[in-house]
């Protein structure tokens, strides 16, 4: 099994730390539960706080301040970040709102760009998401219809973007949108839009499964977003937010591996602790034989994933791979999460628990970031098809 580099073995540490000695106190001064939206506030006090520790940007290449992994370390981080158990694992390193999301646009964003919006996400001090996802837009990206018009030293934005994850409490987006309308993907741009401007509006009066406050609709309505705010060329908008899909598809899996840690962690300290006729629920076969399946599912798709990321890193082609990683993973991921229900009975049914939690968590992941349809299309093409 891999074993994180020294570099890598530090950062875990430092995170286990930081998550013991300033966010677990955060969050039980705050009264947070698995249950509840978080408010923002608390949110950014931990983007400050970890900042400040140095966390906030471990996962960006060393020119930009991060701390130059290889993706198997980065993989490793991850995966130990959301094993703390924290309900605020997913802030420490940003991932939702913070230098993860832009990281890639440092090779194409301008100067004033740099320093207006990456700069600021990277100190904690903006929020940023993704705005790409619309209404009749899910898999087939390229059908979006959110229109871009050139009226001088601006662009005039239209439209609407659906269920954007961090779109609550971001404070800019990379917002895709159509500049060449009948082109296709060769006709899409992507933006740099201010949240707080003018005509711009976030609608966030529903909650997806893994709970409120998190994910919103960004609705534009004559936006003015100057010129200079456009990222990279025009038309080279879809080819930016697909260039790394690859690799996000990839580094999406060890978040899962987490959950999925967390969900075999707690159900082997409940079946130990838990007691009924007389002894521990581990001592029945129905309960260890899920267990045993839980280890056993938990620790093939370690290995498929830690094995797709030291080919990457050796310079191999994981096009193939990469999906095979996000299909099996985020299924087996779920499994592990229903049995962890099973494990822990009623309890495991209360809203508040973390294993109610993770469960609804993890059903999302078979449809977010590339539904397990979608997934198989691309196994299947690299199969039968191999470039």
């Amino acid at each position: 099994m891999y074993q994180p580099s020294a570099k890598a073995a530090q950062i875990i540490e430092a995170i286990e730390g930081f998550v013991r000695d300033q966010v677990r106190p955060l969050e039980q001064q705050a009264q947070l539960d698995w249950a509840r939206p978080h408010p923002q506030a608390v949110l950014r006090q931990v983007w400050k706080l970890s900042s400040e520790q140095g966390l906030y940007t471990v996962m960006l290449p060393e020119s930009m301040g991060g701390a130059g992994l290889n993706v198997a370390d980065l993989c490793a981080v991850k995966e130990a970040t959301v094993l703390t158990g924290s309900m605020l694992a997913s802030h420490v390193l940003g991932e939702l709102s913070g230098p993860p999301r832009v990281g890639h646009l440092f090779k194409v964003a301008s100067p004033y760009q740099v320093e207006t919006f990456l700069k600021p996400v990277c100190r904690a001090e903006k929020a940023v998401c993704f705005a790409l996802t619309e209404a009749e837009a899910g898999s087939d990206a390229t059908a979006i219809t959110t229109q871009a018009r050139r009226d001088g030293d601006h662009y005039v934005l239209s439209g609407s973007k659906r269920y954007i994850s961090g779109a609550t409490y971001a404070d800019l987006a990379v917002l895709l949108a159509v500049t060449g309308p009948g082109k296709g993907a060769q006709g899409i741009s992507a933006f740099f839009v201010d949240l707080n401007a003018p005509g711009v509006r976030i609608d966030s009066d529903y909650s997806v499964m893994s709970g409120g406050g998190a994910h919103g609709d960004i609705v534009l309505d004559q936006v003015r977003v100057p010129a200079a705010n456009l990222i990279g060329e025009e038309g080279q908008g879809f080819k930016l937010a697909m260039g790394r899909i690859t690799l996000n598809r990839l580094l999406h899996c060890p978040t899962l591996l987490g959950m999925a840690g967390l969900a075999l962690n707690l159900s082997i300290e409940h079946a130990r602790s838990r007691k009924q006729f007389g002894q521990p629920i581990a001592m029945f076969q129905a309960v260890n034989h899920m267990i045993a399946d839980m280890a056993t599912e938990l620790h093939a798709a370690r290995s498929m994933v830690y094995a797709t990321a030291q080919v990457n890193d050796a310079g191999g082609d994981i096009r193939t791979q990469a999906p095979m990683c996000k299909l099996f993973v985020s299924e087996a991921a779920f499994r592990i999460a229903d049995k962890a229900v099973q494990v822990h009975g009623g309890a495991g049914l209360m809203q508040g628990h973390p294993v109610e939690w993770i469960f609804r968590a993890t059903r999302m992941m078979r449809i977010l970031t590339g539904t397990s349809e979608i997934q198989r299309n691309t196994i299947a093409k690299g199969v039968l098809m191999p470039a």
